[in-house]
């Protein structure tokens, strides 16, 4: 169920609350997970909506003592503020990256590290740091359900925008397969349903960038030295023309995870060149 302000049960430790901000990038809205019974970890509590921070605060019914944010973009980390105000509880994440679209208001009470741990007597959260759709994304694995709270890394029927210089395909790509090494059941996105066979996901989600990657070595290949601009038109040939911008952004992402890795030039008027001929 993914009706915006009711608490939805995913299993007796994790209720689910969407927030009432659908749209393109959103989906049906940012989905808020309560975590535990006697005290309650909020994780995302989304933008500032005063409706959706009532339902929080309804559905955690004093017991909130954590507030856990993926990362900080404007959907995902906002509605801390007036969370923790009404609470006093406890603040965990990263602070945000400098870059675009950030909510700058996030200051944690305690900045996470990869591999932190937040040990209840109902559950064990554990941090998993994924950069890529931004360099403070964190994934959080909820061990005795064998969940992975994606955020924005993985998202249900969707892909996830990359947006350079915060979001960088190289490690997007390379967290991607850092997931693989922990038991995952499960994949509960920021955007979306749950994800149930998780580790197929992960695997078609590595293989949609590689397959995006070739398009982008084959349209260099084509075109030669070309801008983003028409690059984009031969590479997301399979994407509405009116999403293009959008994609733009991905195409900068590829390219400049390419260039880290010796096989592609850029020159003075942000053209881009192939070095490495593709087979």
């Amino acid at each position: 169920m993914l009706e915006h302000g009711i608490p939805y049960a995913l299993n007796d430790r994790v209720r689910r609350l969407v927030a009432p901000n659908p749209g393109m990038m959103t989906g049906p809205g940012t989905n808020t997970y309560l975590l535990g019974k006697e005290a309650i970890a909020v994780l995302d509590p989304g933008p500032a909506i005063a409706e959706h921070i009532e339902a929080i605060l309804k559905a955690g019914d004093g017991r909130i003592r954590w507030i856990i944010c993926t990362h900080t973009h404007p959907d995902h980390s906002p509605a801390w503020q007036a969370v923790a105000e009404a609470t006093g509880a406890e603040v965990l994440g990263a602070l945000p990256a400098d870059d675009r679209f950030q909510d700058d208001t996030f200051q944690p009470t305690q900045e996470l590290q990869h591999n932190d741990l937040l040990e209840t007597a109902d559950f064990r959260l554990r941090a998993v740091h994924t950069p890529g759709h931004v360099s403070n994304h964190f994934c959080f694995f909820l061990e005795e359900e064998g969940m992975l709270f994606a955020g924005d890394h993985i998202m249900k029927d969707s892909t996830v925008v990359i947006v350079p210089p915060g979001g960088d395909m190289k490690a997007y790509v390379e967290s991607l397969q850092l997931l693989l090494d922990y038991p995952l059941q499960s994949i509960a996105p920021g955007h979306g349903d749950l994800i149930l066979e998780p580790r197929a996901e992960v695997a078609h989600l590595v293989e949609h960038r590689m397959a995006r990657e070739r398009k982008v070595l084959a349209g260099l290949q084509q075109l030669g030295c070309v801008d983003t601009d028409a690059l984009v038109k031969v590479v997301y040939d399979d994407v509405d023309s009116s999403r293009h911008e959008w994609a733009k952004l991905s195409l900068a992402a590829h390219l400049i995870k390419l260039l880290q890795e010796g096989h592609v030039r850029r020159d003075d008027d942000q053209r881009w060149e192939l070095l490495t001929p593709t087979t």
